[in-house]
């Protein structure tokens, strides 16, 4: 049977799809890169925004016009109905029986005498395992050139404006000695790099040795071919000693910060648990371990009682700080979340013009940064071929073409290469 995995969201969905996706494949089931002739489709959610639950609906009609489809993910956990109503070939799986997929494919191949449909429905009725969410453990990858490691989910924090948190519960972790060892695995199968993934993911152990102890543990266990690079790093858990292990040439200088506003007021407002101050010792401390890291950051404009003063704080800031590129997202009210019923809203045009504003901006720091790397010396690992040119992704996450990379390279493969303009290199 032929199978499309569609992933909408964060680091963390795509790798647990990319565990669905094994599981299909080694029980002799044909994996496709695109819906067209797939006799199922899975759909993994996100419900970060309404775009995001938008699109999932979209995306969920279009697919089920030719065939079934089997939603999961955050949005399925919040809002089942809504999604089974979109149509007769819906399924839904919620978030919290997800890891109940890597046992589908045995389990149609032990309902040959159903129709897909009836096994589908079979299937979603009744619980089929006691799974965790550290189940997905894939070791092989069908969409991605790099792989995944998921090492924590959930969050303990309870920000005012999130609904991911009411969907993945609180927040647990893969234990060390298995971290090691799926890594020591995905090492063995040939692949050079490593991205951690978790929901929260500086909240890793946070009452033990935290991320920083993680990190130490993995760099020992691997060998100097392999590198990590990490998925998000919520600011309230980053300290001395994770920063130290982040010092490690194998931890690539890309770093993903999720700031949503620099503003104290506007953070209290949404209960994150940080200030402006402790944002600024981060951010120039991970400037000071590696030489011009790639700086991304997500942002929220117009959070509730957010006046021109605050947006102008974060505004600054950003510039001040040179980001390299700022993910915005106009504020979203989230059923169930404090914030939805919020009296002190900004206008749709104001919170809307602000995303223009820094979405401009970071355009404008994006280039300012590649320009900046014409000419330095980057570590490559080669993604796909095309037009008889390599493209790859930089340790610093500048996808490069690289002119004269050899045609018999393999995907995966790492290559030095020296940077000869924002999107081309040669290599060294």
């Amino acid at each position: 049977m032929k199978v499309y995995v569609y992933t909408l969201g964060c680091r963390v969905n795509q790798c647990e799809s990319e565990a669905v996706a094994k599981a299909f494949l080694d029980a002799g089931h044909e994996v496709s890169g695109e819906a067209a002739g797939a006799a199922l489709v899975i759909v993994n959610t996100c419900t970060v925004t309404g775009k995001a639950e938008q699109k999932a609906r979209r995306m969920i009609r279009l697919f089920e016009k030719q065939c079934p489809v089997l939603v999961t993910g955050c949005y399925a956990q919040v809002s089942p109905s809504e999604i089974r109503d979109l149509g007769e070939k819906v399924y839904v799986l919620p978030l919290s029986r997800k890891q109940e997929l890597l046992g589908l494919p045995q389990f149609l191949g032990r309902s040959a005498d159903l129709t897909l449909e009836q096994a589908l429905t079979e299937f979603c009725a009744a619980k089929q395992s006691t799974g965790g969410v550290f189940d997905y453990a894939a070791s092989g990858f069908s969409y991605h050139t790099r792989s995944y490691l998921k090492v924590q989910d959930g969050c303990d924090n309870d920000c005012a404006f999130c609904r991911v948190h009411i969907a993945r519960g609180k927040s647990s972790f893969l234990d060390k000695r298995t971290a090691v060892e799926r890594a020591l695995e995905i090492q063995a199968n040939g692949y050079h790099e490593i991205v951690l993934t978790g929901v929260n993911l500086t909240m890793y152990d946070h009452e033990g040795r935290g991320l920083g102890g993680l990190l130490e543990s993995l760099l020992a266990a691997v060998g100097p071919d392999m590198r990590f690079r990490l998925s998000s790093l919520e600011p309230d858990h980053i300290d001395d000693f994770l920063l130290k292990q982040l010092e490690d040439p194998r931890m690539q200088p890309y770093f993903h910060i999720p700031i949503q506003s620099a503003s104290d007021r506007v953070i209290k407002r949404i209960n994150r648990k940080y200030d402006s101050k402790h944002l600024d010792y981060v951010v120039s401390a991970l400037r000071q371990i590696k030489q011009d890291p790639f700086l991304a950051c997500d942002i929220i404009t117009g959070l509730p009682s957010e006046e021109d003063h605050d947006f102008e704080i974060t505004r600054a800031f950003i510039e001040e700080k040179g980001f390299a590129h700022v993910h915005v997202f106009p504020f979203s009210p989230r059923p169930d979340t404090p914030l939805y019923k919020a009296r002190d809203r900004v206008p749709e045009s104001v919170r809307d013009q602000r995303a223009l504003v820094l979405r401009n901006l970071s355009e404008r720091l994006n280039t300012i940064y590649l320009e900046r790397q014409v000419g330095r010396e980057n570590e490559v690992i080669l993604e796909t071929r095309k037009a008889g040119r390599w493209e790859g992704l930089s340790g610093n996450y500048m996808r490069l073409l690289i002119s004269d990379a050899a045609p018999f390279l393999s995907p995966g493969d790492l290559l030095r290469v020296v940077v000869t303009g924002p999107d081309t290199a040669r290599v060294l």
